[in-house]
C-alpha cells in the first residue's frame, strides 16, 4: 500500500428535522492507504452512504476533519469542492444515472466537458475508458439498447474517464443479478489491482464484500469492526 489517501479525524455528522438533532456519524476516525480496496458494511441507516458523501466532498462534516490526498475538504468552498471532485473522485451508484438520449460514448464524455481539452483528446479518453470496461463495441448504443450490466459498465467508464485517484461505489451491484454483479466486481478489482485506484465500496452483500482487502463495519454512526479480508477469501474472489 502507498501513503495515506484518506484520513478522517473525530468526524461527526448531524442533520436537523424540525429543530430536532439527528446524529448520523459519531466521532469517526479512519485511515485508508492509497491503493486500498475498502468495503463499508452495515445495516440501512448506519451512516455508510453519508460517510461516502463526506469523503467524496458531496457533504460536509458537522465537526472534525476529512482529508483526501492533499485536500482538506472541510476547509474548501463549494466551488473548490466541485473542481476537486471533478478531477480526483469517480462516483458509481446503484442507479446508473445515464442520460437516455445520449449514446454510451456521449454519456462517458460528459465529465470531460468541464475541462479544457480538445475534442480529439476527449474522444481518445472515452475510447480508452470503454476499452477498460469491455464495451468498445457498444459506444454508439443508447441506454435502452443496453443490459443493466452494460449500463453499469458505462457508468463506471464515466467515473474513470477523468482518471480519478479515488473511486466511491455505493451499492453498485444492488440492482443486478448474481452473474452480472460478479462481473462488475471483477471490473472493480481490475481498477484496483491493475490501475492502482483507491476504492471504497458500500454493500450489504457478503459476496461483494469478499472482493475487498479490508472490511469496515458501521452501525449507529460508529465503527464496531475493522478487519482484513482473509487472503484465501480475497484470492478466491479475485479468481472468479
Amino acid at each position: 500500500m502507498g501513503a495515506v489517501e484518506i484520513e478522517l479525524k473525530d468526524v461527526r455528522k448531524v442533520y436537523y428535522k424540525d429543530r430536532i438533532e439527528i446524529p448520523v456519524l459519531e466521532g469517526l476516525n479512519l485511515t485508508v492507504s492509497a491503493g486500498e480496496f475498502v468495503v463499508l458494511m452495515g445495516p440501512s441507516g448506519s451512516g455508510k452512504s453519508t460517510l461516502l458523501h463526506l469523503i467524496g466532498g458531496l457533504d460536509s462534516p458537522t465537526s472534525g476533519s476529512v482529508r483526501v490526498g492533499d485536500a482538506q475538504l472541510e476547509r474548501m468552498t463549494e466551488r473548490e469542492l466541485t473542481s476537486w471532485r471533478s478531477r480526483h473522485v469517480g462516483f458509481i451508484f446503484q442507479m446508473y444515472h445515464l442520460v437516455p438520449v445520449l449514446t454510451a460514448a456521449q454519456n462517458i464524455e460528459l465529465p470531460l466537458l468541464l475541462f479544457r481539452m480538445s475534442a480529439a483528446e476527449r474522444r481518445q479518453r472515452v475510447k480508452t475508458a470503454l476499452g477498460v470496461v469491455g464495451l468498445s463495441d457498444r459506444m454508439d448504443h443508447r441506454p435502452n439498447q443496453l443490459s443493466g450490466g452494460q449500463e453499469q459498465r458505462v457508468a463506471i467508464a464515466r467515473a474513470i474517464v477523468t482518471d480519478p485517484r479515488l473511486i466511491l461505489a455505493d451499492e453498485p451491484t444492488g440492482d443486478l443479478d448474481a452473474k452480472t454483479s460478479e462481473e462488475i466486481l471483477e471490473l472493480l478489482n481490475v481498477l484496483n489491482t491493475e490501475f492502482g485506484k483507491t476504492i471504497l465500496l458500500v454493500t450489504h452483500d457478503p459476496r461483494a464484500a469478499a472482493h475487498g482487502q479490508r472490511q469496515l463495519h458501521l452501525d449507529k454512526g460508529a465503527f464496531y469492526r475493522d478487519e482484513a479480508v482473509p487472503p484465501r477469501t480475497a484470492a478466491v474472489a479475485a479468481s472468479r
